[in-house]
């Protein structure tokens, strides 16, 4: 430092003034290219949406207590706690290295971000610190996430379908075998050409039989390679486990019962009763294994009458009421259905709004057949909290709830995509299935409707299409998920039992929303995240950025095509959805038996399969596709039956004496 301090000195007073200057000079500069190289790499994804919130009140949660039980419905509660969730454990176990006979092509660039030794809930990690965004990063974390090839070393992650991202961090069956390991084949992507492609059909029984061909190919690929197992890997031929509850077998009986397949549901039905346990130690997610474990099991109870069904709710049931022994009776987001204990993300203390609010209609008629009221009791007290929180705007709520506090956290953000999209779904649900007497239910929903289109709904520039952005802080954001293309179906089952009438104008225009998000991608597949043009100049109505081209088989949209077709009988629904199946069948289906969720809606030539295939896929998608085509308006009325938000159907129940 001494010699460096002498040779500047012996610089002239000019030296020294044109060396600052050039420095100050190269400063200047990076200054102003600053901002022009982070709108580059903002443009890729959308992690302009990053909201950083250093949310002081984000503590670990303290040992739970027991709940007490509120007053009656309709009472003010106490003041409650907890936002967000995450699911448990992966475990990927290859078991056949086959594959279809493709060349590998490269896969698209994909901007990855990590988080180390953490899982959390749909993007809430950043740097240690609790982050927020505007509703669609979850969606992204999902467009890097599942790849299954990836250097020894790196975490692998399995996503929820509300978006709370799971680490294989904690493992609850042994790992693969050597052999195993070595069986391992990196999948190959999808050739068009090399699918079975549907033959065209205009008649209801072909459209009918065609859903059911996508059902057996579906249901092949599963017992070929992934029996009793959670989740399918058609590619490579193997599997993955969240839970290790036989998730995709679980969640399509019903739909193998609506569509009359009886062979293969006495099949699965065997192995529900011969193997299915829940006495195991694992932690499980309270939403996702509610809305898809018990309300698949409720659901088969009631269209079967087997009473097989019944008995492994009520073990289930019981297992998942320690979630709610916390704080503030706002349930955690796990549960080790063995042990008897629960516990929140280790990440946080919250859960998310919409998981919480999203149990409501299976824990409700758990009780309803068992005549065991402490199931509909602890999630009717979430409700009532809910209902008199404050944070919310018009209606809207934010997408996090604290279990400690029993309040709302990450204020001013409000979605109806991920972590609050069914919250709004099942207050009307809840209704309709109690027999439409509790009014506190209807006055939430009309309000969040109210709201929505207050602050939400938008119109392109280019062709005047109606849509739902997201709030974020009083700052507008064009941006749909997927997710949300289950309010059309929502309004009008909500018009349909008596709600006003802009509800069903509403509903219609969102639905064509929906279908532009189809067909104006070239795949005729929707991306997971769609930004709109406001500009009539842009041209094109739908932008998708590179991380959200990805698309998971959901089931949306053909799921609010079956509700407007059914209360309109106007046809354009039904062929909308053939147009939907026959594009499912071109880029996402596996010739030798599955489907596949895919990388990239914009590149029909290479779409980029991730080898999975959602268990929502069977349990949702092909049973509301299967519902639409059908012409027996009595299949499944919705004047007798609630669809849970995993479409698993329960029974409305009969209106109390007057």
């Amino acid at each position: 430092m001494l010699n460096l301090h002498r040779k500047w000195k012996q610089l002239s007073r000019l030296q020294r003034s044109l060396i600052l200057f050039l420095l100050a000079l190269l400063l200047i500069l990076g200054l102003l290219s600053y901002p022009s190289i982070t709108e580059q790499w903002r443009g890729l994804s959308d992690r302009e949406d990053w909201l950083e919130l250093n949310d002081p009140e984000l503590k670990a949660a303290p040992p739970g207590v027991k709940p007490v039980l509120g007053p009656a419905a309709g009472d003010a509660p106490a003041p409650a706690a907890g936002p967000h969730l995450e699911p448990a454990v992966v475990l990927d176990v290859v078991v056949d290295p086959r594959g279809p006979n493709v060349p590998i092509l490269p896969k698209p660039p994909i901007k990855k971000k990590t988080f180390p030794n953490r899982r959390g809930p749909p993007n809430l990690q950043k740097d240690g610190n609790v982050s927020d965004t505007v509703g669609g990063e979850k969606q992204e974390q999902e467009a890097v996430q599942e790849e299954e090839g990836e250097e020894e070393g790196k975490e692998k992650k399995i996503v929820s379908w509300r978006g709370a991202m799971i680490e294989a961090d904690q493992a609850t069956e042994p790992p693969p075998s050597a052999n195993e390991k070595e069986a391992a084949a990196p999948p190959a992507p999808v050739n068009p050409a090399d699918t079975v492609p549907l033959e065209v059909s205009t008649g209801p029984a072909d459209r009918l039989e065609a859903v059911r061909d996508a059902f057996r190919h579906a249901w092949k690929g599963y017992k070929d390679h992934a029996w009793g197992h959670d989740e399918l890997k058609p590619i490579s031929k193997s599997f993955s486990e969240w839970f290790g509850l036989g998730l995709t077998l679980i969640d399509s009986l019903d739909t193998m019962w609506i569509m009359g397949l009886k062979e293969e549901f006495a099949e699965a039905r065997r192995w529900v009763e011969k193997e299915l346990s829940f006495d195991k130690n694992v932690d499980v997610n309270l939403f996702e294994t509610t809305i898809r474990i018990l309300g698949g099991l409720l659901s088969c109870y009631h269209l079967s009458g087997d009473q097989l069904f019944l008995e492994k709710a009520k073990d289930l049931g019981s297992r998942l009421m320690p979630a709610f022994k916390t704080p503030s009776k706002i349930p955690f987001s796990d549960v080790n259905i063995g042990k008897g204990t629960a516990h929140p993300p280790r990440w946080t203390s919250d859960s998310t709004v919409a998981e919480v609010t999203s149990i409501q209609l299976e824990f409700r008629e758990l009780s309803r057949l068992t005549q065991e009221p402490q199931y509909q009791e602890v999630v009717n007290e979430v409700m009532k909290m809910v209902h008199t929180l404050p944070g919310k705007h018009d209606g809207l709520v934010p997408m996090f709830i604290n279990t400690n506090s029993g309040q709302f956290t990450h204020k001013g953000v409000f979605t109806l995509g991920a972590r609050a999209d069914s919250y709004y779904e099942y207050l009307l649900k809840q209704w309709i299935q109690g027999g439409k007497t509790e009014d506190d239910l209807l006055e939430d929903y009309l309000q969040a409707i109210e709201g929505v289109k207050k602050h939400l709904v938008r119109k392109t520039g280019p062709n005047m299409l109606t849509f739902i952005g997201e709030l974020s802080h009083n700052r507008f954001n064009a941006k749909m998920d997927h997710l949300v293309c289950f309010l059309p179906g929502t309004l009008a089952l909500g018009a349909h039992n008596g709600l006003p009438g802009d509800h069903m104008d509403l509903a219609v225009q969102l639905m064509e929303t929906c279908h532009q998000m189809y067909v104006q991608m070239e795949t005729g597949l929707s991306p997971e995240i769609a930004h709109f043009s406001l500009q009539s100049s842009d041209g094109r109505d739908v932008v998708v950025k590179p991380a959200d081209r990805h698309n998971l088989l959901r089931p949306e949209t053909v799921e609010s095509l079956f509700y407007m077709y059914r209360f309109t009988k106007d046809t354009k629904y039904r062929d909308w959805g053939w147009d939907i199946l026959q594009n499912f069948n071109k880029y996402t289906k596996i010739p030798d038996g599955g489907y596949t969720s895919i990388n990239n809606v914009r590149d029909p030539v290479n779409p980029g399969p991730r080898d999975k295939m959602e268990s929502f896929f069977l349990g949702e998608t092909l049973k509301y596709l299967y519902l639409l085509f059908s012409d027996d308006m009595k299949l499944l009325s919705l004047d007798k039956y609630i669809f849970n938000t995993e479409a698993h159907p329960l029974p409305i129940w009969p209106s109390p004496p007057k």
